[in-house]
């Protein structure tokens, strides 16, 4: 058994991973820090977990754990680590944006590796630093990858994605409140979102030419999940392409492809990113779809950590989906 640790643990994350550790048979978790809540039961930020657990969350630091998972806003990963110097035996996984980029991935003693296991398997297997994928970045990424490695991406790529309002974490906001989320829908951020940098990153790292990418995300009127879609010029069939994708894929235990078209229903509440591919003429469509809070963060950062440790690549991650 290792001991793990969670800094943030009231949020969306935070609520997440505790409900993933909570289960899993090689993790104790040792504290669960929280500024805002520290004394209190867990289930009274997570009163999903009533007759789960019986952890209240703690004011104090376990800077010699095996495993911390940073479940901070964006930027105060890097403050808190500052702050708190864990031992160089423990392992941490970072799930804000801090670490993502290359320019950014080293802090400290520590070099942080992407956290993507269908980009990089091996390294992550052999780090002690791992920056969590955003989770429009996981979902735009699995869309594309393949596609990437075998230089198919020279011309534009047009991609839409929509977010269920958990994307936008715990703190209620003018776009995150029911009345305004229900029955509503808009685009944020166009062709600007933060996640273009690391998806960018990735598709480059084969080397292959990559053409523009124009994203644009959207809010849905629903709490989980993303599905993106993105077309570009493609001059091979259907058939080729998925070949190239089934290929690029028969290792990865997460990410599988459909015959049919998927729907989010397919996803939410796995650790599972689906993706379809269609043709039109020239131009290749491919769907993929996922759980923000699971593929898109917390579950992603169990499979990093079970990776990191040798444990099974499934273990805690066994979930099954809800489609009615």
């Amino acid at each position: 058994m290792i001991k793990a640790g969670i800094i943030g643990g009231s949020g969306y994350t935070g609520g997440e991973l505790l409900r993933l550790l909570l289960q899993h048979k090689e993790v104790t978790i040792d504290f669960v820090f929280s500024t805002t809540k520290a004394g209190l039961p867990i289930t009274t930020a997570h009163p999903d977990l009533l007759g789960t657990t019986t952890l209240t969350f703690s004011c104090e630091i376990n800077l010699d754990v095996d495993v911390v998972f940073l479940c901070l806003g964006h930027g105060n990963s890097t403050r808190f680590l500052e702050q708190n110097a864990f031992s160089d035996t423990t392992k941490i996984i970072d799930l804000s944006n801090d670490f993502r980029l290359k320019g950014d991935s080293g802090f400290g003693k520590r070099e942080y590796v992407y956290g993507l296991p269908e980009l990089n398997k091996e390294a992550i297997t052999s780090a002690d630093a791992i920056a969590n994928p955003g989770c429009f970045a996981s979902a735009v990424q699995l869309a594309l990858l393949p596609l990437a490695k075998e230089g198919f991406l020279s011309n534009d790529v047009h991609i839409n994605a929509i977010t269920g309002s958990t994307g936008a974490g715990i703190q209620p906001s003018e776009t995150s409140h029911f009345s305004w989320r229900n029955n509503n829908i808009s685009w944020y951020k166009p062709f600007t979102h933060q996640h273009l940098g690391e998806i960018g990153e990735s598709l480059a790292s084969f080397g292959t030419t990559v053409g523009e990418l124009f994203f644009l995300p959207n809010r849905g009127n629903f709490t989980r999940g993303i599905l993106a879609t993105a077309y570009t010029r493609f001059e091979g069939d259907l058939e080729q392409a998925q070949e190239l994708y089934l290929d690029f894929y028969k290792d990865a235990l997460f990410t599988h492809i459909s015959e049919g078209p998927i729907h989010l229903k397919q996803v939410v509440n796995t650790n599972n990113c689906h993706i379809h591919l269609h043709k039109h003429g020239n131009v290749l469509l491919v769907t993929s779809a996922l759980d923000n809070l699971l593929k898109g963060a917390s579950g992603q950062a169990v499979q990093n950590m079970n990776l990191m440790f040798g444990f099974e690549e499934a273990e805690g991650l066994q979930l099954k989906a809800g489609v009615f």
